[in-house]
């Protein structure tokens, strides 16, 4: 299937922020452009906004003074709808109500062609329940534009239920010669990247709802040890914390009340208090002039050990007992089954599946489980998930509560002396970046099983549209599917209301993964 011709018109319908950049979008393209808005006169301002942006694309070298001139001559404000009927692609960006959307849509199937593609950029609703309405719904699709759509190369192509494959293929093809990066998707609450991405903030609410750690803590450990550009209480707070909460909401009531999707309390309150983050001031960390953002908890130097023991296999970790030796501290390899005391574990004891250090009081420095504390054979500190142990700046620890102080100064030592800063936490089961990633692994493993997208458009659509160091199918492959099993089947224990209930197509994968399972 070929894109649309550059010499078919593209209608864009609502003239605010997401309208005009999705029309100087296809205006770049090639294509003719016709602007409307219902208010009067908005759409003459639109397109002196979007002119006045070109301008500043040609300051910049990124488009030639005649590429300009050629643009703002294929663009046009039009009053009514009419003035879209020879349009080859009708795109909305209305105010995101289903009534409103299928009236506008109703009145322009009157007057387009029965062979004009019809889209709407809707970030939380249905396409099906849009186009249920329409006489000719199999040409009606899901075009999710991010913000600012002339810079973000995500497009997120939905088809509703009776949308046909060459509608949708069309859209697709049609967005990639725009120069974007189209993923397909099926019509689901949230599509990909709203559904998928709902743990980053919800497993760090709930973190800081246990008092495990605060927010500056908790974005600093998200940020320099998982990888994250941002983290989720800055990003909320960038985003707004009624329109973050407005989506969880929508995710939430779509599935009916799946508690993998529970909006967070501590969210709430802030929205009900209307701190709701930039826009107005103060959300989770101040803003204006003179506001001081909380410093995260970083451990004061303390001195590494001599001499640590190393036992089994450590995955995901396997490259921390050479960036020990490299910071000059002796690692022992000794075998599972044969650690006593004073490594790391009681004679005798069962090692049990995943590997651990051994410190020199007797505590085990082990890689985040789902499991409490208190369901480990002595004392342990816990160390968090890292994308790269080598490349990360910061690791969090979280000490079990009869993990001696002396074990806990060595293991932040540990960490300090191979480069890191360390932030001691709450004994809070999964921690921070481990259970947040497990999380958002098996919602994408459920969604790709469910037909909701590919595996790779998955990873694609977290990358390009929330910026993830790594989609979830590529942290499936660095952590290993056993190990994201287990943190939530054991966070599953802990908290047994379904949030953390392992999908059957993680069960799968790692059934398969490990035979016998």
């Amino acid at each position: 299937m070929a894109a649309l011709a550059f010499s078919r018109p593209v209608g864009v319908v609502g003239t605010g922020t997401m309208g005009q950049g999705i029309a100087q979008v296809a205006l770049v393209g090639g294509h003719p452009v016709r602007l409307h808005d219902a208010a009067p006169g908005r759409a003459r301002e639109a397109v002196g906004g979007i002119l006045a942006r070109l301008d500043r694309l040609v300051e910049k070298g990124r488009l030639t003074a005649g590429e300009r001139d050629a643009a703002a001559g294929r663009l046009t404000a039009v009053d009514d709808l009419g003035g879209l009927a020879d349009s080859a692609l009708v795109v909305e960006a209305v105010l995101e109500d289903v009534a409103v959307k299928r009236e506008l849509f109703a009145g322009l199937e009157k007057l387009v062609a029965d062979d004009c593609l019809l889209a709407t950029n809707t970030s939380s609703l249905s396409v099906t329940e849009i186009a249920g309405a329409l006489r000719v719904p199999g040409r009606f699709v899901g075009l999710h534009f991010f913000n600012p759509a002339p810079l973000l190369p995500l497009v997120e192509v939905v088809s509703g239920f009776a949308t046909d494959r060459a509608a949708a293929d069309l859209a697709y093809e049609t967005a990639r010669a725009w120069g974007k990066t189209p993923v397909r998707c099926a019509d689901t609450p949230g599509f990909i990247v709203n559904r998928v991405a709902r743990p980053f903030y919800a497993e760090a609410l709930r973190v800081y709802e246990e008092r495990a750690a605060d927010p500056a803590t908790i974005d600093a450990v998200l940020r320099e040890s998982g990888g994250f550009r941002m983290g989720p209480f800055e990003l909320t707070d960038l985003i707004g914390q009624d329109v973050n909460e407005a989506v969880t909401r929508s995710v939430w009531d779509a599935f009916f009340g799946d508690p993998k999707f529970t909006p967070s309390l501590a969210q709430h309150r802030l929205v009900q208090a209307g701190r709701l983050g930039r826009k107005s001031g103060h959300g989770w960390f101040p803003y204006g002039q003179g506001a001081q953002k909380p410093e995260p908890r970083t451990e004061a130097p303390c001195a590494a050990p001599g001499e640590i023991t190393v036992t089994g296999d450590l995955g995901p970790a396997a490259v921390l007992p050479g960036l020990f030796e490299e910071a000059g501290v002796s690692v022992r390899a000794v075998e599972p089954g044969e650690a006593g005391r004073g490594e790391g574990g009681a004679e005798g004891e069962d090692d049990g599946p995943w590997g651990f250090f051994g410190l020199p009081g007797g505590a085990r420095l082990i890689l985040a489980d789902g499991g409490p504390s208190e369901a480990r054979s002595g004392p342990s500190i816990a160390f968090d998930l890292a994308l790269d142990y080598r490349s990360c700046t910061r690791v969090a620890l979280a000490p079990s509560a009869d993990a001696d102080p002396a074990d806990v100064t060595a293991a932040v030592g540990l960490f300090q002396g191979a480069g890191k800063k360390v932030s001691v936490i709450g004994d809070i089961p999964g921690m921070i970046v481990a259970r947040t990633v497990a999380m958002l692994v098996d919602l994408a493993l459920d969604a790709g099983a469910r037909g909701v997208a590919s595996a790779d458009d998955i990873d694609t659509a977290m990358k390009l549209g929330v910026n993830y160091p790594a989609g979830p199918g590529e942290w499936l492959r660095h952590v290993g599917g056993a190990r994201v099993f287990q943190v939530l089947d054991e966070l599953n224990t802990e908290y047994p209301a379904g949030r953390y209930a392992p999908s059957r197509a993680l069960t799968r994968y790692a059934a398969a993964e490990e035979p016998g399972r």
